[in-house]
């Protein structure tokens, strides 16, 4: 998401008012974009009996409690600029930062750091 001007953030998808649907709708089309398909695993809320598979109904109910909590957590954060940053150049020096990294990144690996 991107913030106005000010670098405020505006209100993320998920924190709002949206309905179950709406939110399982999304979460389906991202899981689909990966190659994940939820109708393999077995119908309703009980996991399946031979493997443990928990049933659609609660994984997306697990989806949609993580898509409530964290969508907005994570388009609220800006990344901090060094103290004394004029206000004027703080946005563009967000834009510049590299994204964070997982650890133990593969950048480190390629890089040696």
């Amino acid at each position: 998401m991107h913030g106005s001007g000010n670098d405020s953030p505006q209100t993320p998808p998920g924190t709002g008012g949206l309905t179950d649907d709406v939110i399982d709708v999304m979460i389906r089309a991202r899981l689909t974009s990966i190659g994940i398909d939820l109708r393999q695993l077995p119908e309703g809320s009980r996991p399946d009996q031979d493997t443990g598979a928990p049933g659609q109904d609660t994984v997306l109910a697990e989806l949609r409690v993580f898509v409530r909590k964290t969508i907005g957590a994570l388009a609220a954060y800006r990344i901090p600029t060094p103290d004394g940053t004029d206000p004027a150049d703080d946005h563009a020096l967000r834009q510049q930062t590299a994204a964070p990294q997982l650890y133990p990144s593969q950048v480190a690996g390629r890089t040696g750091r």
